[in-house]
C-alpha cells in the first residue's frame, strides 16, 4: 500500500470511531510515525510504498487515537501562539481560546512590565508573556508538581530557564511582589459535569478541570487574593466556562474591581473577563 492508501484507510477508521477531523488526525499521526517534522511533507511521498515496519507504530497510534487518547498526547507537542510546546497528561491541553486570552491581555496591557500566570500548567501563558515581553518580569505558579515539571521542560525548551522559575503554590500563597497583570486559566468545570466530558478531555488531570460545585470556586478565591498582589490599576484576566462570565463579573464588582469587561471567544461564547483594581 502507498502512503496515501494507508492514510485514507486510517482516516476512514477514525471517522467510524467518531473522531473529529479524521483525515487531519491521520496525517499528523502518519507524519509523526515516519519522523517527519511537517505534516505537509507527506504530500511529496504519497505514491511511495509503506513497508510493514513503518506500519506497526502507525497502527498503534491510530488505535490509541480511536480510543480517545488526545492527538496532542500522542504527538507529545502542541502549537500555541506560533510556538511548539511539550504536551502530555501532566497538564491541561492548551485550547485555541487561551491564545485569544493572550491576545486580549497584550492589547490591554501594552505598557505592563510584570506578569503572573496562576495555574500555569504546561507553562504556556508565562512562557508566551516572557517571549513577547522580553524586558518584563514574569512569574508562574501551580499547585501540581507534575504540571510544574512539564512547565520546566517547556521553559528549558524555549531557553528561559535563567529567567523563569515556576513556583509550587496554592493560588497566590507565598507569591512575592506585585504585578501589572495577573492571568489565569483556572479549573472551571462544575464537579457534576466532569463525568459527561468527552473522552479527550477525560485525559486531562482532574485537578485542571474541577472548579467545584458551580465551577467558580478557584476563580472567586483568586479574585479575593489578587487585590493584594496587583499593582494599583493592575489587570486581572480570567478565562471562564460557558455561562460563567456574567457571574464572574458580578463577583468582581462586589470585590471593588472596576473597568470590568467581558469578551467572546471564536465561537461567540462569553469566555474572558477582565478587570482592574486600585
Amino acid at each position: 500500500m502507498t502512503l496515501l492508501e494507508v492514510l485514507q484507510a486510517a482516516a476512514g477508521h477514525l471517522s467510524k470511531k467518531g473522531i473529529e477531523n479524521p483525515r487531519l488526525n491521520a496525517e499528523h499521526l502518519l507524519a509523526h510515525a515516519l519522523g517527519k517534522t511537517k505534516r505537509l511533507d507527506l504530500y511529496l511521498d504519497f505514491d511511495r510504498p509503506m513497508g510493514e515496519n513503518a506500519k506497526a507504530p502507525f497502527r498503534e497510534l491510530i488505535r490509541r487515537r480511536s480510543e480517545g487518547v488526545p492527538l496532542q498526547h500522542l504527538l507529545g507537542t502542541v502549537e500555541f501562539f506560533g510556538r511548539t510546546f511539550a504536551c502530555d497528561a501532566r497538564a491541561l491541553i492548551p485550547r485555541p481560546e487561551t491564545e485569544q486570552l493572550v491576545e486580549f491581555i497584550l492589547r490591554r496591557a501594552q505598557e505592563a512590565t510584570s506578569f503572573l500566570d496562576v495555574g500555569t500548567g504546561s507553562g504556556i501563558l508565562a512562557i508566551t508573556f516572557a517571549l513577547e515581553k522580553t524586558a518584563a518580569r514574569v512569574e508562574a505558579c501551580d499547585i501540581s508538581p507534575e504540571a510544574l515539571a512539564l512547565a520546566g521542560e517547556n521553559i528549558r525548551r524555549h531557553s528561559l530557564d535563567g529567567r523563569l522559575q515556576p513556583r509550587l503554590t496554592s493560588l497566590l500563597t507565598g507569591i512575592p511582589g506585585r504585578f501589572n497583570v495577573i492571568a489565569a486559566n483556572l479549573p472551571y468545570i462544575p464537579t457534576g459535569e466532569i463525568p459527561g466530558l468527552s473522552r479527550e478531555v477525560g485525559h486531562d488531570p482532574r485537578t485542571a478541570l474541577d472548579g467545584g460545585p458551580d465551577g467558580l470556586d478557584l476563580i472567586r478565591e483568586l479574585a479575593v487574593q489578587a487585590v493584594h498582589v496587583l499593582e494599583p490599576g493592575g489587570l486581572l484576566a480570567l478565562e471562564t466556562g460557558i455561562d460563567q462570565a456574567t457571574t464572574t463579573a458580578t463577583w468582581l464588582a462586589l470585590q471593588n474591581y472596576r473597568d470590568i469587561t467581558i469578551e467572546r471567544d471564536y465561537q461567540g461564547v462569553q469566555r474572558f473577563v477582565f478587570a482592574r483594581h486600585g
